[in-house]
């Protein structure tokens, strides 16, 4: 499976696109969290299958699932650590890769990290000092920063 991820991480955005649309006849829904710390730090994971690897946990929903148990899932399943889900931040529709993605504010509850075959980091950032990321997730992490985390 981690060979095949990565694989499909070196193909163009193009076929990415054109995969979404031949496959996907209608909008996938995914899952991301964002998870700050204390200090305001987000955490992000370093995904095995992207060209820009770090970024924010995200996922797909499976069959019958509801999103804030796919959120939690997907990022148990790809670090090992339990979250809560403490809101449901804004939902943002992608025609580009014919999706829906539910942006969830988390907190960790508790585990350890543990590698998967889709992430084999994680890591706090300072939202001012954010590695190279897809699209435009350094703008949603320092928008969410700035108008939505608060220090406890």
């Amino acid at each position: 499976m981690e060979k095949l991820l990565r694989i499909w991480g070196k193909f163009p955005l193009w076929m990415h696109m054109l995969a979404a649309r031949l496959f996907r006849p209608r909008f996938r829904v995914a899952v991301a969290a964002l998870v700050f710390d204390e200090q305001g730090r987000i955490l992000l994971f370093k995904h095995t299958y992207r060209k820009f690897a770090w970024g924010i946990p995200v996922g797909g929903l499976e069959f019958g699932e509801q999103p804030e148990e796919g959120v939690m899932r997907e990022f148990f399943e790809e670090s090992g650590i339990t979250i809560q889900v403490e809101r449901l931040l804004f939902a943002d529709s992608s025609r580009l890769f014919h999706h829906v993605t539910l942006i969830y504010l988390c907190k960790v509850v508790s585990g350890g990290f543990r590698p998967s075959p889709e992430v084999s980091e994680m890591k706090y950032y300072d939202v001012n000092d954010l590695p190279p990321m897809i699209f435009d997730e350094k703008d949603l992490i320092r928008s969410v920063h700035k108008n939505v985390w608060s220090k406890p």
